[in-house]
């Protein structure tokens, strides 16, 4: 290997032959943080600030498949600010931080089949009760922090989308980006670019919702072993522009109720933005069980109600994403670190799904693994053994003080509304037990029912309130090169025509929320012949609804060429 300096900081840097016969550039540095999070932004700065004080001097890189920074970041969102407070200091707004304001209202709204019954002030949940914390684009504010982070001197670099982790033996020692210039045939095209070798004394994985390099590390080396297994929501959001004069900057409204009613876990969110303008959406729990399930209709269908749709009426739709939310909660976490890496943010759960809030333990994760890291690395030693610093500080943070006392509350759900309710209710006054000491509960995907027992219907479609999902696919901004590999592999497609078109009735042409996967056959034998299942890859948002709410595991989200998919612009 020839070592040189590169152009962009103190990492090494040189060319490798991989076992593939592809020569790949490589490059050497003490940290690799994969995705640009609030929860790799934070570790990033914190580490510098921790090591700085230490009198280290760490090359710090930061990839991120996104075109540019903020681009797949979605949330609600309504920060609690706890953690940026730690970060930043109690200047954080001061400092420059943007928020849309603090919240001056709270409410939850069960609708009921055209009117709603309105629990506010002392009759509001106390989690539901948000008066402090911020309303804020998401996108905004991991872009604030980016800046922070490159003035640390961490170097970040959007358009990377990183393919494979790379090990050795069970110890990761980085990973390499995804190859750029194969066309949907496999042959490398005039332009092709062979992917990165990145190399790093320790790998911090933030990925986000079902994060696919963590999802294969935590199957290869067993981190949720004696855990319960990750669940999921989707969440569909749309930020609105609605007529002046209805006066709701700065109120968050939380509604259950309807069209969901009692059939499944989820609900909806009105957040009043500056300058007229609404942050809305809907989240319901994948494991409902019925094989038509369409996060997306049943969005449509809210927006419907009488009482959602006389807060939008003259209004229009700028904005649209969908992403999946790890809501398993404390005994759904995996082991958060090994030899040579950490795991952050929603890949590794942290997110209060009680409170409907994640952003703030995402910033808190972060934190914590940075200060292991910068011990770890004052030692010469990223093993797991000295890594396991990371559980240590977690276990004895307010983080993990948050998420135990809400460890049972989303698995009470699965055994219906009413339990659920109650339950929820019980863990309250118990610390966070309920009605039963640890509660468990199986994948998502087991949960899906035959399709003859299905009882969901589609909403009407127009041009306003209620747009379809292609429609809704514009406003997100998607944008795929549309002459590549899938990143949406089908292990098994003999599957998906025989035996899911008679049992569940290909519910991936429901589920998605961006219209990827298409049944234009008349019968199984039909979309045998051609193929199978139409993957319009280039619609995908990259929610990773697909890859978690799959009946059979077949389908596997991996990551398109760098630069592809949304843009979550101002979400």
């Amino acid at each position: 290997m020839i070592n040189h300096t590169t152009n962009g900081g103190n990492g090494k840097g040189g060319v490798s032959l991989n076992l593939d016969g592809v020569e790949r550039e490589e490059l050497e540095v003490d940290v690799l943080l994969v995705g640009a999070g609030p929860a790799t932004l934070s570790c990033a700065i914190q580490l510098q600030k921790l090591a700085e004080a230490k009198g280290l001097e760490l090359s710090v890189l930061l990839i991120e498949k996104a075109e540019d920074i903020g681009y797949h970041t979605l949330s609600g969102a309504v920060m609690d600010p706890r953690a940026i407070r730690e970060l930043i200091g109690d200047d954080w707004k001061e400092q420059g931080c943007p928020t849309e304001g603090e919240v001056t209202f709270d409410c939850v709204d069960w609708l009921t089949g055209s009117g709603k019954v309105r629990l506010k002030g002392p009759f509001v949940p106390p989690q539901f009760k948000n008066h402090g914390n911020h309303i804020i684009s998401l996108y905004q504010v991991v872009r604030w922090l980016k800046d922070r982070a490159e003035g640390a001197g961490v170097e970040v670099y959007p358009g990377f989308a990183a393919a494979s982790v790379r090990y050795d033996g069970e110890r990761v020692v980085g990973v390499q980006t995804r190859d750029a210039g194969i066309s949907k045939s496999g042959e490398k095209k005039g332009h092709f670019e062979p992917g990165m070798n990145i190399v790093a004394k320790v790998t911090v994985f933030g990925e986000g919702t079902r994060g696919h390099l963590a999802k294969g590390l935590i199957d290869k080396l067993g981190l949720a072993a004696d855990k319960n297994p990750q669940v999921y929501e989707t969440g569909i959001k749309e930020i609105w522009s609605i007529p002046a004069g209805r006066e709701m900057f700065g109120k968050v409204i939380h509604t259950a109720g309807q069209p969901l009613g009692t059939s499944g876990y989820g609900g909806g969110w009105i957040y009043g933005l500056k300058n007229d303008r609404l942050s809305i959406g809907y989240v319901v729990g994948l494991d409902q069980g019925d094989a038509k399930l369409d996060p997306h209709a049943m969005f449509v269908k809210w927006k419907q109600h009488p009482e959602i749709a006389k807060l939008l009426e003259g209004g229009k739709v700028e904005r649209y994403g969908a992403k999946t939310i790890p809501g398993g909660g404390y005994y759904s976490m995996p082991k958060l670190q090994g030899d040579g890496f950490v795991i952050v943010g929603d890949s590794a759960g942290f997110v209060n799904m009680s409170r409907l809030k994640g952003i703030h333990l995402a910033m808190k994760s972060g934190m914590l693994a940075a200060e292991a890291l910068v011990e770890a690395l004052a030692a010469d030693d990223t093993s797991a053994t000295k890594l396991a610093r990371y559980t240590e500080l977690f276990e004895a943070s307010w983080a993990k003080q948050e998420l135990y006392k809400v460890r049972n509350f989303r698995q009470a759900f699965a055994k219906g509304f009413l339990t659920g309710s109650i339950d929820a209710g019980v863990q309250m006054v118990t610390g966070g037990r309920g009605l039963v000491a640890r509660r468990t509960m199986s994948p998502d995907h087991e949960h899906m029912q035959r399709v003859a027992n299905s009882t969901a219907t589609k909403p009407r479609y127009d041009d306003g309130l209620s747009l379809d999902k292609l429609t809704d696919v514009y406003h997100s901004g998607a944008v795929h090169e549309e002459d590549q590999p899938s990143h949406l592999v089908v292990t098994d497609p003999d599957i998906c025509v025989t035996r899911c078109t008679e049992e569940y009735g290909n519910p991936c042409k429901d589920f998605c929320p961006a219209a990827v996967y298409e049944w234009p056959h008349a019968n199984a034998g039909d979309a045998k012949s051609a193929g199978g299942v139409v993957i319009n890859a280039s619609n995908c948002v990259h929610c990773k609804t697909c890859d978690v709410a799959d009946p059979y595991q077949v389908i596997e989200w991996t990551v398109p060429e760098g630069g592809g998919g949304p843009k979550y612009i101002d979400m």
